[in-house]
């Protein structure tokens, strides 16, 4: 909770400091790596300071963050910490680092708001940075501890074993152990992270959902090339694609993640678009594993069929799972092969679809997407608690949910 002399000082100057907080937040990422070029070997993922949505994300944070502390006092965003701490530990992120963060942000701060910023309003946001900077130290820690690992242990030397073509622009990199340690195992849904080393020697982060079940030896993780679309490529899923075969080695870490499926018997509806498929496919590989039969629905939208990443993988597991089915929406309207219990053209619509009753729901494609199906599940009476979405890369759409 904040201090009392910190409260009304942070509850007078959050409108401003929210007004300001996407400069605070571009600045202050300019000056940390100004000083601390090393943060973006292997921490921070420059392809994401490039199209802004790093700073974005954290922007929505640090205001969703205050905005709690002044509103709900009591009461902190969890859902917020806990995503951010699952991306910190796959990242290996510990407690020294929290002070470089603290220097910069706060140097951006009074930066941007120049003379506005006196003692008491530096003294009071930075109490506000500490409270939040702690919440997620704790979490870490258990994250960390829960794995057996420390921050500096959560990377591990993998070789890619084979990479097989999945859909359209998506490989399924099968990634061998290269020592006899145990396999940390995952849960199903989860992610590692990749650093990928890039040809100017700096490692890149990306997160990657994992899309089988553990079996002690392997990680399966599907990568989709990203299309600049009138910017610069991807360069880590180019890289990977291109450049990373068979034989070569990749640091991978731990498995995180705080979209994981329910394991309380009610029935399962996935929803995805694209390459959001992936931590789908992973859920159902799990569930397969485990011989379970729980009712799974899996709805997927794309481009045709052709572009469905993991649709055989997919297709496969569902006939293994009692009562599961699969329907799709493909955009330019064409017909499946697929064993699907329904075919649609165009966008996906939820109108006229049955869905279990009691189910739990778990969305993961665009955002856009996302918040078109999350909508139309609330509309239908879905309670919100039963709704979970992953995001790839920052989430943006998070400060909207909290």
């Amino acid at each position: 909770m904040l201090s009392d002399k910190a409260r009304p000082i942070v509850e007078a100057t959050l409108p401003v400091v929210g007004d300001n907080i996407a400069e605070i937040a571009t600045r202050f990422y300019a000056h940390m790596f100004a000083g601390h070029p090393e943060l973006l070997d292997g921490v921070f993922n420059r392809g994401n300071q490039a199209d802004g949505s790093q700073p974005k994300a954290l922007a929505g944070s640090v205001a969703v963050f205050a905005t709690a502390l002044v509103k709900h006092p009591r009461q902190l965003p969890e859902r917020l910490l806990t995503r951010i701490a699952h991306k910190h530990a796959t990242l290996g992120i510990g407690p020294d680092q929290y002070q470089i963060v603290r220097d910069n942000l706060m140097w951006a701060i009074g930066d941007v708001l120049g003379d506005a910023v006196t003692a008491d309003v530096a003294a009071a946001w930075d109490e506000v940075y500490w409270l939040m900077a702690y919440a997620l130290i704790n979490q870490e820690r258990g994250l960390y501890s829960a794995r057996g690992v420390t921050a500096e242990r959560v990377w591990r030397r993998w070789r890619v074993a084979e990479k097989v073509p999945e859909a359209d622009d998506v490989v399924q990199f099968v990634m061998r152990r290269v020592d006899d340690r145990p396999v940390r195992t995952s849960l199903p849904g989860q992610y590692i992270t990749v650093q990928a080393p890039m040809p100017d020697g700096v490692r890149q982060p990306r997160q990657f959902s994992l899309t089988r079940a553990d079996d002690g030896e392997h990680r399966y993780f599907a990568v989709k090339r990203v299309h600049g679309g009138g910017k610069p490529d991807g360069e880590v899923s180019t890289l990977l694609h291109d450049r990373i075969q068979v034989g070569d080695e990749l640091s991978l870490s731990v498995p995180y993640g705080d979209v994981v499926l329910d394991d309380g018997g009610r029935p399962a509806v996935f929803v995805s678009a694209g390459i959001g498929v992936a931590p789908m496919a992973g859920m159902i590989s799990h569930l397969v594993a485990a011989g379970s039969s729980l009712q799974v629905t899996l709805l997927h939208a794309d481009a045709n069929e052709r572009a469905f990443p993991l649709r055989r993988q997919l297709a496969g597991d569902l006939a293994r799972l009692p009562g599961s089915s699969l329907r799709v929406w493909y955009e330019d309207g064409s017909g499946s092969e697929l064993p699907v219990a329904g075919v649609h053209g165009g966008m996906m619509s939820l109108s006229g679809v049955d869905l279990p009753e009691d189910a739990l729901y778990y969305l993961c494609g665009p955002i856009a997407f996302m918040q078109a199906i999350r909508g139309s599940l609330i509309e239908r009476g879905v309670p919100v608690r039963d709704i979970q979405y992953e995001v790839f890369g920052p989430d943006l759409w998070q400060a909207d949910l909290d």
